[in-house]
């Protein structure tokens, strides 16, 4: 049987599969043994209570959903004490999601969660920043490296910086994560977008906007993905779309050391299972002895490939 570990900064994890953030939650433990995935990546929790946005917050799309959900929360204390216990209980990392409306506010929250049962944080920079008049802080260079300094300062655990692939230069905003103190890059989060019901007229989301995740998306983070493997050193985790074992293997190709499943696990609470048994099967069908083996070796012409880069960083 091949080796499915893969290593993400000082975390070594038994496979390469997670759940994204607001995607999974403790009771998907009916559905599948939790102790089997690489990690748990639990919903963004914002330092204070908040009620998230309006109804309605969900809106079906072609080959995904689109969601306003606005995440809500009871606020740290309630987090620490009543959410994250029944995640420690599992052989598994699990991995804290935190979401803040200012630098000073991540950095404060992200050490309030650096408990000794914490493997890793991930900051949730693609979260809007009310210093920069609500505009994600992973939208540009420098408000990013503000967030993540500043998480940086205040913490040791291992801090995973997740970006929006809504940013124009998404190059430079991976480099500017790194270069702030980020050990690794979750790339990405949902796509914006908008749906109109004809017969009200009216928006389909309380929030008129919101993000699109699933399937549709699949292309557009796997080549931000690909883009910031051949920006950064740090490993990168790729999200967005995934719901086979086979659009695993195409991100790890591309350049990404972890996977995280979201929509398709709505769809089908075990779908995480189903993509481990199947990353199995590749490798055996494939002759890959180790996972990791996979982690950018997509073929490419190396001449085209780096005009290409060029033109990406010049356009964005």
């Amino acid at each position: 049987m091949a080796n499915l570990t893969v290593r993400v900064g000082d975390l070594m994890l038994r496979n390469p599969v997670m759940p994204a953030s607001g995607c999974f939650a403790i009771e998907y433990g009916e559905a599948m043994d939790l102790s089997q995935l690489g990690a748990l990546v639990i919903k963004s929790v914002s330092p204070t209570s908040r009620a998230g946005n309006p109804t309605p917050r969900v809106a079906e799309a072609y080959s995904g959903m689109l969601n306003s959900i606005g995440i809500p929360s009871k606020g740290l204390d309630y987090y620490k004490k009543a959410v994250l216990p029944p995640y420690t209980r599992y052989d598994t990392p699990v991995v804290v999601s935190i979401s803040a409306d200012t630098a000073e506010a991540f950095g404060a929250a992200c050490e309030a969660v650096s408990l000794p049962e914490v493997a890793a944080i991930e900051a949730n920079i693609s979260c809007p920043n009310l210093e920069a008049d609500g505009m994600a802080f992973a939208m540009l260079p420098e408000t990013t490296y503000q967030a993540v300094s500043a998480i940086r300062r205040r913490t040791t655990h291992p801090v995973w910086a997740k970006l929006t692939p809504n940013a124009g230069n998404i190059a430079l905003v991976a480099r500017a994560a790194e270069e702030a103190g980020a050990d690794a890059i979750v790339m990405g989060n949902t796509v914006l977008g908008m749906a109109i019901d004809i017969r009200t007229r009216t928006p389909k989301l309380g929030n008129v906007m919101g993000g699109l995740s699933g399937p549709a998306i699949k292309p557009i983070a796997l080549r931000m993905v690909h883009q910031c493997y051949r920006a950064v050193r740090i490993p990168i985790i790729g999200c967005g779309g995934i719901q086979s074992a086979e659009d695993a293997v195409e991100f790890m190709l591309a350049g990404a050391a972890a996977i995280q499943v979201g929509t398709a696990s709505f769809r089908d609470p075990a779908a995480m299972q189903k993509i481990i048994d199947g990353l199995h099967a590749y490798c055996a069908q494939s002759g890959v002895a180790s996972i990791r083996d996979l982690v950018g070796q997509v073929i490419l012409d190396r001449q085209l490939s780096d005009r290409w880069l060029r033109f990406a960083q010049q356009s964005g």
